[in-house]
């Protein structure tokens, strides 16, 4: 059973709840109107907008849109992406354990709800509030969608809610709702206020430097030219190609899945081009090799990297050195490349936590869940501080 379009009214205060079936149900404006500069782009309705339009998400996939958005009176005060889930995949917080021991109990564990953007491991705010709000108030509306999850949950028998890469303001609103908090870790780059690339080379030791530099140098011997497309060249033919390069990658592996459809490249650079960064290696004029990568508030996101050839260090110069070129030209602070890879961390990323929030309604489930949440929470804290002592 999934969760009704209908109204649900908070009972403690003068704010309607509405569980819609499309991010279509909501104005564009309205809802962007509730970003701040810190947003990630995938939060945009625009973004959201193409996942639903492409066919990316929906019933046929096993994500079911089903957007939050929050009333006051007749003003939207709040409003959060969200999915009722019939499988785990797309989300890179892995659950399947969860749903084997709730197998093992004899409960089921799917439909579930999740906040989250699809196929996105990116953190962000998952409850988008009025930013003219005071941040009392702000805390205040995460926890209500938070518990308003929750019954919804409870009443629609749906096994869990689920909120993915949560920031930590959030992560503390879900807390007092009841929601307990797993840790994970990706590797960011921080800008220091680099000019050139040459500035953030002289913070690694000499060993590493020496690496980067050979391997940055392996594209001119390649005859490879590495760029990012400007907005007039992200036509509907280029995002066919990126599709191509895209399928490359996720056709390789036995995990890969085909998430994202060709119409939602050509929407995207249909509607969203202006926070694009596609980065383009091309040898003899051929495209070779892509990184989908987005851009807003100050943070460069990698996203899909594919390729039709196999060249010495091609993924680490379009994923990696690329993207760092360009956040240190442009100003950037941070450049987050994606999910995994201990491998970035020899190449000036660092690893940082990313937090979210889970509510289980299974008693016994949530009881076996606490104590693998600490061990997990408690082990990354150890990573990260001897990381940090190095």
């Amino acid at each position: 059973m999934t969760p009704p379009p209908s109204p649900d009214s908070d009972p403690t205060s003068a704010l309607t709840l509405r569980v819609l079936t499309s991010i279509h149900e909501v104005p564009e404006a309205a809802w962007d109107a509730l970003l701040t500069e810190r947003s990630s782009p995938f939060v945009e309705w625009q973004w959201l907008a193409c996942l639903e339009d492409s066919g990316s998400v929906g019933e046929h996939t096993g994500w079911l849109p089903r957007p939050f958005a929050l009333y006051e009176g007749e003003r939207l005060v709040a409003a959060a992406p969200a999915y009722v889930k019939l499988h785990s995949e797309g989300e890179f917080v892995f659950d399947w354990s969860w749903a084997d021991v709730a197998a093992q109990l004899g409960v089921p564990y799917y439909p579930k709800l999740v906040f989250a953007v699809p196929f996105t491991p990116a953190t962000g705010d998952r409850v988008l509030v009025d930013p003219a709000l005071p941040a009392p108030r702000r805390a205040e509306l995460i926890a209500a969608v938070a518990g308003a999850a929750a019954r919804l949950c409870a009443d629609l028998e749906l096994s869990s809610a689920h909120a993915l890469f949560v920031r930590d303001d959030e992560a503390g609103a879900f807390g007092r709702a009841g929601y307990a908090e797993r840790h994970g870790i990706q590797f960011h780059w921080k800008n220091q206020g680099f000019t050139t690339f040459e500035d953030f080379l002289s913070t690694l030791p000499s060993k590493k430097r020496t690496q980067v530099r050979r391997e940055r140098a392996q594209l001119a011997r390649d005859g490879v030219e590495l760029r990012t497309a400007r907005p007039d060249e992200l036509t509907p033919g280029l995002a066919r190609e990126m599709h191509a390069l895209y399928l490359t990658t996720v056709d390789k592996f036995v995990y890969g899945r085909r998430y994202l459809t060709v119409r939602f490249f050509e929407l995207v650079a249909e509607r969203f081009a202006g926070r694009l960064a596609w980065a383009l290696a091309r040898r003899d004029g051929e495209l070779i090799a892509s990184a989908f990568n987005v851009k807003r508030g100050g943070v460069l996101y990698g996203r899909y990297w594919g390729t039709h050839v196999d060249l010495p260090f091609l993924h680490f110069n379009v994923c990696f050195y690329h993207g760092i070129e360009e956040a240190i030209r442009e100003g950037l602070h941070t450049f987050e490349p994606g999910a995994g890879g201990e491998h970035k961390r020899l190449r000036g990323f660092r690893p940082t936590l990313t937090r979210s929030m889970h509510r289980v309604r299974e008693p016994q489930l949530a009881r076996l869940s606490e104590p693998f949440l600490a061990r997990e929470r408690s082990a990354i804290a150890r990573h990260l501080a001897e990381d940090a002592a190095r």
